[in-house]
């Protein structure tokens, strides 16, 4: 009777170590990944279980400890020591360890101080569990300074062709320090840039010389040709997804956050090399890789650059193949022009829940709230630089709508800066997806939409910016 007393506690004493170990392994990784950018790097793990982490910054030399509950060293987290590349300009590199029976380690090395934000993602789309660690820079980068330093270190100058040269810029601080750099002789020294203004409502610019724009604050400009206003135009391009967030897949797996970037960056090039009603462009991209950006910093980015512009380059799909040709979107104050604009709205305002941001983060929250001031001229603006776009976008393929639509974007809600979302062609259609990856079909896009921003500023000159910037 005593023996078979042992033998049954013996097999409560094992089936409670059983559960010990199964609850130690009870979250498995389904896979990690790691996103590298200037503006930050994040480090996501994907589980079929939320982990539980505690985490420890040490400054000196800067890394980020995490300690995650209830896992097992397997080799999915081992593959995270192999996918930092040299070029990361965050992270040094990752170590991880088995730091006890139920704990795993993971500590990341940096190249240089961060502010972390370490938080949880429940499933969504396509993804289970993440764990994200984003890894701010301390102190963030000065985007006019880089812009600035983007234009000293271009390759070939800007086109001359008669047309003034930065130098000649008039009421333009962007343009001056440009210009203060680049003139023959000069010592290639970076220019003290002042942090960048919150504030950069149309009230607080002033109408350069020439130009008619006297007109009261927030009233729509004036039709006709335009007089150069003779400063650098900057042009904001967004384009769409990114990291996390693929954005839609056409049936050949071609992915919209990759074909967007590449036509933005070939739209880039072809800014940068040409002008508009005699001035200078220079273009901006939100991201210029690979990586997540959230809808309001997209936003925010664009304001910063004080841009005269913002473009936002998608990719449009449908639950069927059948839907074809390009679009233009405008943001709108009240109900949308119809209800496929107000789908395709709240399609794209999913980009957030998708690529993962912080809701904890109160700046997050705080910037959705200043968005949220769009004006009856930014719209009307709007409509005028997204049919222009749409004129010479019906020349080189099908348009899906022969008017700009409207609806609730999120990521048009600059309260100052014209702003329009294209939807290139239907990726989710095998014919279009083909000519999406053409590089013929890119480059008249990239030419279509080069007209139609120059066709705008013929008729809408720039405001002069402010001495304040």
């Amino acid at each position: 009777m005593q023996a078979d007393r042992r033998q049954w506690l013996k097999a409560g004493l094992l089936a409670l170590s059983l559960g010990h170990l199964h609850l130690a392994r009870g979250a498995s990784m389904l896979a990690v990944r790691i996103w590298p950018a200037p503006d930050y790097s994040r480090v996501t793990l994907e589980s079929d279980t939320p982990l539980k982490t505690t985490q420890t910054f040490i400054a000196s030399p800067p890394r980020l400890a995490v300690d995650i509950e209830g896992l097992q060293l397997n080799a999915a987290l081992r593959e995270l020591v192999g996918k930092v590349q040299t070029s990361d300009p965050n992270i040094a590199g990752i170590r991880v360890g088995q730091f006890n029976a139920n704990v795993v380690r993971l500590v990341i090395d940096l190249k240089r101080p961060i502010a972390p934000q370490v938080f949880t993602l429940q499933p969504v789309a396509a993804y289970a569990h993440r764990l994200v660690l984003d890894l701010y820079p301390s102190e963030p980068i000065d985007l006019l300074e880089q812009l600035i330093q983007e234009r000293v270190n271009a390759k070939t100058p800007p086109a001359s062709n008669g047309l003034p040269s930065p130098s000649a810029a008039v009421n333009d601080p962007l343009g001056e320090l440009i210009a203060r750099q680049t003139l023959p002789g000069s010592a290639q020294v970076p220019v003290p840039v002042p942090p960048p203004t919150h504030s950069t409502r149309r009230q607080d610019l002033q109408p350069s010389a020439g130009a008619s724009m006297d007109r009261p604050d927030h009233a729509p400009r004036n039709e006709g040709p335009a007089s150069a206003t003779e400063r650098l135009i900057v042009i904001a391009l967004d384009p769409g997804h990114g990291g996390e967030d693929p954005g839609a897949i056409g049936p050949g797996g071609t992915r919209e956050k990759d074909v967007v970037l590449k036509i933005a960056k070939m739209l880039r090039d072809r800014i940068n090399a040409s002008s508009a009603n005699g001035n200078p462009m220079r273009a901006f991209l939100t991201r210029d890789a690979d990586f997540f950006v959230p809808l309001h910093v997209r936003v925010q980015k664009a304001r910063r650059v004080q841009a005269d512009l913002f473009v936002s380059i998608h990719a449009d799909a449908f639950f069927t193949p059948q839907a074809s040709g390009a679009s233009v979107f405008a943001l709108s104050q009240g109900a949308a022009s119809s209800s496929a604009a107000r789908w395709m709205a709240q399609k794209e305002n999913t980009a957030d829940l998708i690529g993962g941001i912080n809701l904890g983060s109160q700046d997050a929250q705080v910037q959705r709230t200043m968005l949220d001031m769009s004006t009856a001229a930014q719209i009307k603006d709007s409509l005028k630089l997204g049919d222009s776009l749409l004129r010479e976008i019906g020349g080189v393929g099908r348009l899906h709508k022969p008017r700009v639509e409207q609806a609730g974007f999120a990521v048009l809600k600059a309260p100052d800066i014209p702003s329009v979302l294209v939807e290139t062609a239907f990726i989710s259609n095998p014919q279009e997806e083909e000519k999406l990856r053409s590089e013929d079909y890119q480059k008249q896009l990239t030419e279509a939409l080069l007209r139609g921003i120059q066709q705008y500023f013929s008729r809408n000159p720039p405001l002069a910016r402010s001495r304040g910037i």
